[in-house]
């Protein structure tokens, strides 16, 4: 399918240039990876004046660990992330994620910012910034903001992320204490496809717990009720079933043309279920290894 929507195209050489770009227009896309942008131009659902290339910003393409804290710029691919060391030693249920991401030739382009910029129920970068207590940096011509996760995210497709600003990096910090985890996403078939279920899990060496949902909600669902009765607690087949129990209370699947709300509802307890046993072993250094499908 062809873009048949005229626009002015432009490659800023420079964030300064990008944002003064932004701020002389109102209707703009910006273009960095590109996988979800460019079907959306084909099927004329965006219809901007002008796009704003920014893949080639060099200062976009880093990733780092300062303070404790992992940085991701917006133009760093799932690739980079599957490449990262610092990846692979400090968060390694990042890389266990950025595997699933659609195919090879997606990952070399698409990137976590632009990820969670389509804002769609499904994307997997959600539920991961929303496990971490992350942070979204955003910038425009006029200021520069630090968001939440947990505020960044306000429907399908929708974000706080305001006219003219960019969002250059997200900010994970590391727990303070030891913590593995485990992320299991359900599509329809092996290889590339969207998430009818996710969740991410986080065991931490306090005996405190962090789960998040995607795929089940408008926004990713941080299990706050569940957390809080697994806090503390021995992990016993009981507490576990009454944690299943109460996923229907934390998650409001849809039906859609990719699967029924009762069968989401159905294959989160069972997610959920093996992917915090995945990582209580994971954190006691017994779990399989990263990248292991549980589902």
């Amino acid at each position: 399918m062809a873009i048949i929507h005229q626009f002015e195209y432009v490659r800023p050489r420079s964030l300064k240039e990008a944002l003064t770009l932004l701020s002389r227009h109102t209707k703009y896309t910006i273009l960095s990876g590109g996988t979800d942008v460019v079907d959306l131009l084909k099927e004329s659902i965006l219809r901007p004046d002008v796009v704003v290339d920014i893949k080639g910003l060099g200062a976009l393409k880093t990733i780092s660990f300062v303070n404790n804290t992992l940085k991701i710029s917006a133009g760093a691919t799932f690739t980079d992330l599957i490449e990262s060391e610092i990846v692979r030693k400090k968060f390694p249920v990042i890389r266990e994620l950025a595997t699933t991401v659609a195919s090879v030739g997606i990952r070399n382009r698409a990137t976590v910012v632009g990820n969670i910029c389509s804002a769609v129920p499904c994307m997997d970068s959600g539920p991961l910034l929303s496990a971490y207590d992350a942070k979204i940096v955003t910038m425009s011509s006029k200021r520069k903001r630090t968001i939440p996760a947990g505020q960044f995210f306000v429907g399908n497709r929708k974000t706080t992320l305001a006219k003219g600003e960019i969002v250059t990096a997200v900010l994970l910090p590391l727990p303070k204490v030891k913590h593995a985890g485990c992320w299991v996403k359900l599509g329809r078939y092996t290889g590339e496809d969207l998430a009818q279920v996710s969740v991410l899990i986080l065991a931490l060496g306090d005996k405190s717990f962090r789960i998040s949902f995607g795929a089940v909600a408008p926004v990713p669902v941080r299990a706050r009720k569940i957390e809080k009765l697994l806090h503390g607690q021995i992990i016993t087949p009981s507490l576990i079933e009454q944690a299943k129990k109460m996923v229907e209370e934390e998650i409001h699947p849809i039906t859609d043309v990719r699967a029924s709300k009762e069968y989401r509802m159905h294959m989160a307890r069972i997610m959920f279920e093996r992917g915090l046993d995945v990582a209580i072993r994971r954190l006691s250094g017994e779990g399989p290894e990263y990248g292991t499908r549980v589902i």
